[in-house]
Order: structure tokens, then C-alpha cells, then sequence
């Protein structure tokens, strides 16, 4: 048998060297010096897996990823491990951010055999990429952890899997095959459905859903400690985006679900933030949300910081806000939009990277790694940087204990040995009266000490490594985040509202410029050190057409509302699947139909089409959104009919599981009660007029201290877009200051444009007498003048 020896224990070491210098990932040159002979995913590698007859070992993970790096100590560091691999195996590294394609099949094979999923996602895969057995982490010959109960170790995996290849081969394979024949019924989510075009009988599906999955989630919800279910514990911010708007969408729904439930669905959000706010889960001293919590209170985290989670974070949080006005929402919603507009997440040349590492040298001396190095503080660190009583009055404040607040059963490493996660554990005010002081100089402290404490903690402390790839995808959920607080905070804090708009505005044009072909209208998926060869997938088109609409609505530039329909046009015409919906991958043949073939691409074993939401929210789920809104905005019923279809395709397994698709059922509710369009027309003045919009008292918040803001005083006011006359200026103002999901706002000034021509509602629409414009209502393909 080719590659392996007469024992079948092994065969030629040799035939392989490591390659993973010919990619750009950060993650996968990470394992550049690894004695494992790591492949990269092509076709070159898979080709080798059936010339020599072998078992491929597929590793998954990510830059930022804690269990990845343990690892990779203790196993691909390892000359044991890297001999078996090299001699029986065809071992291949891939950066789950690049190939989310296949990341997500093997996932599905991993949850579905062991009952949980997670990274370093670790797969064996015969020739013909049918899996034989995956887990993800599995302690190695230098783990300080031994395995648990009757797990094996990664050594012993390799060895059984190796000799079971060579001994009992035919059996692998019939299992494998059996297998990927289960996995390709699970991957038939969505594709249930009618074939585009034929008559379908019945409504659809019902509002009533809504209720059902809030039900659930009102099941799953900590009472004690906000968030839904126990440790892990993680953000879900999808989820909570549901619980924010089931009461914003028109009265039909509220009528439905019941006002009383609407009001708790949302109150279980906001104590969720509030909790997750206070946590350790948020970086106190600095800015963004790491992952995920290890523990149910938020108070101990994996403390990686995804690109991704701090974008839907900041969405869920000024969704808060502008339910409650609640400074503590707006104050989380600031912070997160200051980490993603300032380095080390924002690029200078426009755009946003990726994540920053958990793991981090404790100072610029230390050989080794800890997780959470750059975080965690011992009390007598506190001491040496603030001094005994200011100490004193931020460990009361940030429940930092002598002995460290972080339990041993949490600590498997023994890396966080009187050390401290600060989270906010009392009040200023209840503080001031536990240690006898005024409220104003706690507060004073307090604000002094951070600024302290932070200055320290980057001259002092490596910063955790960054994963600097720019991923369409994850930027689109970061510029519609920003473009929407950019809105929110205009008539609040102008000064940060530019500068949201402006890091928006900056990755959107670098995306134009560097990732999208405008002679085929079509994404490429990751910029680093240059373009790279990776086609977009279909939640970078979602998520960036998504953040394109949002930063229409910000600023009214047709630009972005002419590219997001171009996009449109190409993932409908890449993506669409004949039953609706669409799939993961573009289709990997020109097709002359609107819709693309169903088989996979050669480097795939299957092709998926995901309705279910995850840590990210679905494609499909965003995609129908989007039409709905595109729909609505350029008069377009084709994207309504795209939308509805889409849903349509998911219809089985929505009505079975509605608590897995949040992100869908706002698109029942639009596909049922519609989308109404805003459409302002005219209102301009020849000069600029300054406006000076009603604000609140407390609008600005830092992590741990709320204090008075710099509201609108002279000289803080700002100027519309230039020529917007008051009535104008305070209808937009109104309608910034709320969410109402099932609104769009279109904005029309002068003659002509592009929005006319590609709007045949719009087309003949001027503005009124008086140069004080109109307000019309466009609803179902019929625009009337009115109240909104």
C-alpha cells in the first residue's frame, strides 16, 4: 500500500515538507515552524491523499482562538506527533476565516457524532473528504492535562486511526460513505422547498412563530445572571436583537405575541447587557467584549476579541439604547464603536481586522504565553500603580481579591493564580457610602485610576496578537453597526458620530477599491499584504450589503445604495438555489438561469445553504432581510418575491425550530405585514442652516464611571448634509431617534439621480411648495402622502 511501510505503521516521513509558508493567514503561518509537514488546502494536497493512498488529518482553527494554541504546544510542536503525521497521514492546516466552507461541513459532522463542536475542530477524512472521525481538542505528549475519563490522547488517536486505515480500510470506507449520506440529508436544510416560479399553496408561515420561539426563550433565559442557558456562555446576539424588536415591529405582531410579552422579551435583553456591561466578559479598562464567558455570571472570560461579535454587539446595544435611553447601553455601544474606529482593529488604509489573540506574554521579558496575560491584575499590582487608597477603592469596585477572584476549577493551566478579572461588582454611589467618601471623588478616583491603570497596561504588557486579515463578511456587519451609530449619536455626540461614520465610510470604499471586480460584480473574500484568491462567499455579499443599506440611511449617498444592488444582483445570480434561499458557495459553473447548480464545488463533499443562526448571524437569514429592505428602498417587488422564496425554502424546519432562526422571522413579519418606506422629498435651503436638536441629560458613559456629557453646546451643534431646512433636519432627527425594523428611509434632493431612474415609484416625486419638501408613505407598491 502506497505511503505506508510492510508493518503498515508508517510509511515514507520524507514525502512531505511544510508549505504553509505560501499562505497569507496569520493563523496557519503561525505553524510554520511546526514539525508537522502541514498541507495547505488545494488540490494539490487532496491529490496526494489518494496518489499515496492515506487518511487525511484536517486541522481547523483561528488566529485568535486559546484551545488552537494549547494545541499546538503540546501536539504539533511535538517531534512523536509530527512523525506519526508526516509518515501516515496527509496533515493540512486551515484558517477557518478563509475556508468557512468547510469548516462548517465537518462541523456539522463533529456536532452530530459527539454532541459538541468548538476549535481546534480536528477531522480525518478518507481520500474522498468522507469523514472518519473528528473531535477538537485532544491533550498531547506535552499537556500538563490528562485525558479525561476514557478520552484518548491525540497520540493514541493517531496510532488507532492509522492501523485501522491499514487494517480494516474497506470498513472505513463504508462508514465514511454512510456517514456523508446522513450529513448530505442534514445539509438538505432549506432545500425542501418549491422549485422557483411554481404556484405554492397556503399563506406561509404564521406571526405566531414569534411567540414560539420566545417562549423558548423565555425558558432558557438566567434570571440570576441574564444571558440564555448556563456556562459557556455566550453573547447570542441574534437572539438578543429579537428580544429588542418583537415589540418594534408593526401592531399586528404586539397583538400577537401579547404586549406583556414583548415588554419582557425585551427586558430579559437589557438585563442580559447590562450583566454582560458589567462582566469580566467586557474589557473594563479598555474597550470591546471578549467571546464568551466561562463562567454564568460573564465574570470570567475566553478573552479572544472577535471582529464579529463586537459588531453585532454594538448593533444589540444601540438597539437597547434607543428603547431605554439608558446611558449605561449607550455608554457599552461607545466603547465598542471606540475599540472597532481605533488601532489596533481599524486598519489605516480602511477596514477592520479580525481579532485579537487570548493568549499574550505577561511582560516584554517573559518567554511564554498565558491567556489573558494583558487583562488580569494582582492586588498588589493595583497598589503599585494607583497607590494604597486609590487601590483600595478599585478593588472594592472591580471585585479584585488578594488571593485573585478567578476559581481553581476554571484555571486547568494554572494561569490566573491570584490574579483578577475586573468586573464592575458595586455602584459609585453604593460605594461611596461603604467607605464613608463622597460620591463625586469615588467617581473622580475612579475615572483617575483607569486612565492609570490602562497607560500601564500598554507600556508594560505586550498586547495579545492581532489577526490582521480583512474579511468582507465581518467588515459588513462592522460598517452597518458603525453607520447606525453614527445616526443614533448625531444629535448626541457629533464629534463621535463622525468619527463612526468616517471608519464606515473608509472600509467601504477600501472594500470598492481592493476586494470587489466591477467588470463581474463580484467579492473577493480576504485582503492581507493584497488581494486574496478566495471568492466571496454568500455571507460576505449578505453581511455587506447589509452594512451598504445601513450606511445609505446614515448619509443619503445613493453610491452605497447602487453598490448593495449590484451586490444583490450578484449573489442572487452565484448563490440562489432552485428552491429559494441560497448557498454558501458560488456556483462553480457559469449557469445561464438565475439560479446555480446544486453540486458542490470539486474541492468540497457537499454544498450547504445554513438558515440557522450562530455565533454569526445566518446568510440567509440577512439575505431575505435585505431584500425586503432593497425591495422597499429602490420599488423593487422582484427582491420582495426573492425574499419571500427564501424563507420559503427553510418553511419545514422554521416552523419545527423558530428558536433557531431569529434572524429569519423578522422576514416572516415583512413578508406578511410588509416594509413602509419613508420617502423625503425636497426641504433644502440655499445656505447651510445649523440645528440644534432636544438631547438628553446623561449621554455619555465610560465602562465604569457615568459622569455628564458634552451635549450641544455652541460650537457643538452640527450642520445636515448641507442644505436640510429645519422641519427637515427634525424629522430626520425623529426618525434616528427609533427603532422601527420595518421602516426604510429614502431621502431625495435636487433633480434626477440614481435612486429616481432605478425607483419608478420615485421617478416623478418632487418636492413641494415652499421649499419646506414632502413626507410620503410608500407601502405595497403605492406611495401616499401622510403622517409616518
Amino acid at each position: 500500500m502506497a505511503g505506508q511501510d510492510e508493518n503498515g505503521k508508517g510509511g515514507d516521513a520524507g514525502l512531505l515538507h511544510n508549505r504553509l509558508s505560501e499562505s497569507r493567514s496569520p493563523y496557519v503561518r503561525g505553524h510554520i515552524q511546526n514539525p508537522v509537514a502541514w498541507q495547505i488546502w488545494n488540490a494539490e494536497s487532496l491529490a496526494l491523499a489518494k496518489q499515496h493512498n492515506r487518511l487525511l488529518f484536517v486541522s481547523i482553527g483561528y488566529a485568535a482562538c486559546h484551545w488552537c494554541h494549547v494545541m499546538e504546544r503540546e501536539s504539533f510542536l511535538s517531534p512523536e506527533v509530527a512523525h506519526v503525521l508526516n509518515s501516515s497521514f496527509i496533515p493540512i492546516k486551515i484558517d477557518r476565516e478563509e475556508r468557512p466552507d468547510i469548516d462548517a461541513i465537518y462541523m456539522n459532522y463533529v456536532q452530530a457524532t459527539t454532541g459538541s463542536g468548538g476549535w481546534p475542530l480536528n477531522v480525518f477524512l478518507t481520500p474522498d473528504l468522507e469523514p472518519v472521525f473528528g473531535g477538537t481538542y485532544w491533550p498531547g505528549p506535552n499537556s500538563s492535562m490528562t485525558a479525561a475519563g476514557d478520552s484518548a490522547t491525540f497520540i493514541e488517536i493517531l496510532e488507532k486511526l492509522r492501523d485501522l486505515w491499514h487494517t480494516q480500510e474497506e470498513k472505513c470506507r463504508s462508514n465514511a460513505k454512510q456517514i456523508t449520506k446522513e450529513l448530505k440529508g442534514f445539509a438538505e436544510e432549506g432545500i425542501h422547498g418549491h422549485q422557483l416560479g411554481e404556484k405554492v399553496e397556503g399563506e406561509g408561515l404564521e406571526i405566531e412563530l414569534l411567540e414560539e420561539a420566545y417562549q423558548n426563550f423565555e425558558k432558557q433565559y438566567d434570571r440570576v445572571n441574564g444571558g440564555l442557558g448556563l456556562s459557556p456562555k455566550f453573547p447570542t446576539p441574534v437572539k438578543l436583537a429579537f428580544l429588542l424588536r418583537l415589540g418594534q415591529w408593526p401592531e399586528a405582531v404586539k397583538d400577537i405575541v401579547g404586549e406583556e410579552e414583548c415588554n419582557n422579551a425585551a427586558a430579559m435583553a437589557i438585563n442580559t447587557l447590562r450583566k454582560m456591561a458589567r462582566g469580566g466578559i467586557r474589557d473594563q479598562l479598555g474597550y470591546g467584549f471578549a467571546r464568551y464567558s466561562v463562567t454564568d455570571d460573564w465574570s470570567l472570560p475566553h478573552f479572544e476579541k472577535m471582529l464579529y461579535d463586537q459588531a453585532q454587539l454594538l448593533d444589540v446595544y444601540l438597539d437597547a439604547f434607543l428603547l431605554t435611553h439608558d446611558p449605561e447601553m449607550l455608554g457599552a455601544a461607545c466603547d465598542i464603536a471606540t475599540y472597532l474606529t481605533s488601532p489596533p482593529m481599524a486598519a489605516p488604509h480602511g477596514g477592520f481586522y479580525s481579532a485579537e489573540d487570548a493568549d499574550s506574554y505577561p511582560t516584554h521579558t517573559d518567554k511564554e504565553k498565558r491567556e489573558g496575560a494583558y487583562y488580569v491584575w494582582t492586588l498588589k499590582e493595583l497598589q503599585t500603580v494607583l497607590g494604597e487608597r486609590h487601590a483600595d477603592v478599585c478593588a472594592h469596585f472591580y471585585g479584585v481579591q488578594a488571593d485573585g477572584n478567578v476559581a481553581p476549577e476554571h484555571d486547568p493551566h494554572d494561569e490566573f493564580i491570584s490574579q483578577n478579572v475586573l468586573r464592575i461588582a458595586t455602584t459609585p454611589s453604593a460605594l461611596a457610602k461603604q467607605l464613608g467618601m463622597a460620591e463625586e471623588k469615588i467617581v473622580s478616583i475612579l475615572r483617575d485610576s483607569r486612565r492609570k491603570l490602562r497607560e500601564h497596561r500598554e507600556r508594560e504588557r505586550p498586547r495579545p496578537a492581532l489577526d490582521d486579515k480583512i474579511v468582507v463578511a465581518w467588515n459588513g456587519l462592522a460598517i452597518g453597526a458603525l453607520a447606525r451609530a453614527s445616526s443614533v449619536l448625531q444629535d448626541i455626540d457629533p464629534a463621535k458620530a463622525h468619527s463612526c461614520l468616517a471608519a464606515a465610510s473608509k472600509a467601504a470604499a477600501f472594500i470598492e477599491k481592493e476586494l470587489f471586480d466591477a467588470s463581474t460584480g463580484k467579492l473577493w473574500r480576504i485582503y492581507r499584504q493584497g488581494r486574496g484568491d478566495t471568492p466571496g462567499f454568500a455571507d460576505d455579499y449578505a453581511f455587506l450589503i447589509q452594512g451598504l443599506i445601513e450606511l445609505y440611511e446614515a448619509t443619503f449617498h445613493e453610491d452605497y445604495l447602487r453598490f448593495a444592488d449590484t451586490l444583490q444582483a450578484t449573489q442572487i445570480s452565484l448563490f440562489l438555489a432552485p428552491t429559494g434561499g441560497f448557498y454558501t458557495n458560488p456556483s462553480p459553473t457559469p449557469s445561464p438561469s438565475t439560479t446555480t447548480t446544486t453540486h458542490p464545488p470539486t474541492d468540497l463533499l457537499l454544498r450547504l445553504k445554513p438558515g440557522m443562526d450562530a455565533a454569526e448571524p445566518s446568510p440567509n437569514g440577512t439575505s431575505a432581510l435585505n431584500l425586503h429592505r432593497l425591495s422597499s428602498l429602490l420599488g423593487d417587488e422582484r427582491y420582495a418575491r426573492a425574499a419571500r422564496d427564501t424563507v420559503r425554502a427553510f418553511e419545514a424546519e422554521v416552523e419545527q425550530w423558530p428558536f433557531t432562526f431569529p434572524g429569519m422571522l423578522g422576514s416572516v413579519v415583512l413578508g406578511r405585514l410588509g416594509v413602509r418606506g419613508v420617502v423625503i422629498v425636497g426641504g433644502e435651503r440655499s445656505e447651510a442652516q445649523s440645528y440644534k436638536p432636544e438631547t438628553s441629560e446623561a449621554t455619555s458613559y465610560e465602562p465604569d464611571v457615568l459622569y455628564k456629557p458634552e451635549t450641544n453646546e455652541p460650537g457643538n451643534s452640527y450642520e445636515s448634509n448641507g442644505t436640510d431646512s429645519p422641519r427637515i433636519q427634525a424629522l430626520l432627527s425623529t426618525l434616528r431617534s427609533e427603532l422601527r425594523p420595518a421602516r426604510t428611509v429614502v431621502r431625495l434632493r435636487g433633480e434626477g439621480g440614481w435612486l429616481r431612474g432605478r425607483n419608478g415609484l420615485l421617478r416623478d416625486v418632487r418636492g413641494g411648495e415652499g421649499g419646506e419638501g414632502r413626507v410620503l408613505v410608500c407601502e405595497g407598491g403605492v406611495c401616499r402622502e401622510g403622517g409616518l
